[in-house]
């Protein structure tokens, strides 16, 4: 399982792809699937092995210069492949790689071959992004696609839509016990989510201040988990953040806004302090102005029974039920309007579709059909390696 070089799984604040990861691990080792996790050092799920190049996670460095970026995935990509290596020779090969890693981690598997094992990648990101290697990539049979939303395979070029495989939605743990009663909440409403230009941070914030609803930011900035690590950033010549573009965005259209009172920033959060934010705020704003792809954010809430109010993008739609479990706006003006409803929504109802749609079985359900497919596949194109004394599906 390769979640990257990024954050460690699972991660202590923000990190959908790296939550994901942890969700979907967990659950298959429950199952009696043996996992090995490629992350970085300070990965503290429990797992069947941790392979590293990183002792930490590099998050801060993404959206810097591409020269201070560009070695770290292909770093990490090589404790992946020596460690495809390492259990060939040992002959304990692995069935199947399943990777998170953005074209870095399909192109280095895909370049194997016939001498790797066959490979799932899931698109966890807006695939008009990097579209030319989208467009060209050729996986030969041994490496294929899932995606984390129908939505987000439709935008996919054609290359690339005849190598998925299916998509899988997104899950999030759905145990954590009856909602908190709508008269027992916060008087405000949370944003989850990195601060920047394309979550529509803006938006909410004259959204809110419109309507009169009091804000609550929660994620990093350009990478930087709260107020204090910008500043200490900031103050560094030369550092990544200082050329982060997200960095520049927030602090021209967000800082000044933030009040401290109708409008705060309380930076990465997780574990007890995110579960509580998400319990008692009146609902959770996506004010997308990309097209999101998976929306684990949006599962989070949900489970947590909290409503959502977002815009009507990408895989919003095909998860929030507008006007049961949340609102759908198509413009700031309908956004702003959907707040002022947000106590018609049953924190019970939406608790309970997440149960139904977002659990962990769900989606491990979704991954095991792939990873059979994947499989199938693979053995049609050449035979799969065979471990010592036994066949390689044998156990």
């Amino acid at each position: 399982m390769d979640a990257g070089p990024w954050l460690p799984v699972p991660p202590p604040g923000y990190g959908g792809l790296e939550n994901v990861v942890a969700t979907l691990t967990a659950e298959l080792r429950a199952r009696g699937h043996r996992v090995v996790l490629a992350s970085v050092g300070e990965s503290t799920l429990p797992v069947d092995g941790l392979v590293s190049a990183f002792p930490t996670g590099r998050f801060e460095l993404l959206g810097g210069p591409y020269p201070q970026v560009v070695g770290t995935a292909h770093a990490h990509e090589q404790v992946v492949l020596a460690t495809i290596a390492e259990h060939a020779l040992a002959g304990e090969p692995f069935d199947l790689v399943h990777t998170h890693v953005e074209v870095v981690g399909p192109a280095v598997l895909g370049s194997l071959g016939d001498a790797g094992p066959p490979a799932l990648a899931t698109l966890h990101w807006d695939l008009h992004r990097n579209a030319e290697f989208w467009a060209t990539f050729d996986g030969r049979g041994r490496v294929f696609f899932a995606g984390v939303s129908e939505t987000q395979i439709a935008r996919a070029p054609q290359r690339l839509r005849d190598q998925v495989l299916g998509a899988v939605p997104l899950a999030v743990p759905v145990d954590g016990g009856p909602p908190v009663a709508r008269e027992e909440r916060a008087e405000s409403v949370l944003l989850l989510s990195r601060l920047c230009e394309s979550k529509g941070v803006d938006t909410a914030l004259r959204a809110c201040r419109a309507a009169g609803v009091r804000l609550v930011l929660a994620g990093p900035v350009g990478g930087l988990p709260d107020r204090d690590a910008l500043s200490a950033a900031l103050a560094v010549p030369g550092h990544p953040a200082r050329s982060h573009p997200d960095v520049a965005w927030f602090l021209e259209h967000v800082d000044p806004h933030l009040d401290g009172v109708h409008a705060r920033w309380v930076g990465s959060v997780g574990g007890a302090a995110k579960a509580d934010l998400l319990q008692r705020s009146r609902a959770v704003l996506f004010p997308i102005r990309w097209e999101e792809p998976g929306g684990t954010a949006v599962c989070e809430a949900l489970a947590a029974g909290t409503p959502v109010v977002a815009m009507a993008r990408g895989c919003l739609p095909s998860l929030v039920e507008s006007g049961r479990t949340g609102f759908l706006a198509e413009d700031e003006e309908g956004f702003t309007a959907a707040l002022a409803r947000i106590g018609d929504i049953d924190p019970e109802v939406c608790a309970a579709e997440a149960r139904r749609r977002f659990a962990p079985a769900v989606m491990a359900d979704g991954y095991e059909r792939l990873y059979a497919a994947v499989l199938e596949q693979a053995r049609s194109t050449l035979p799969l390696p065979r471990r010592r004394g036994q066949d390689a599906m044998a156990r």
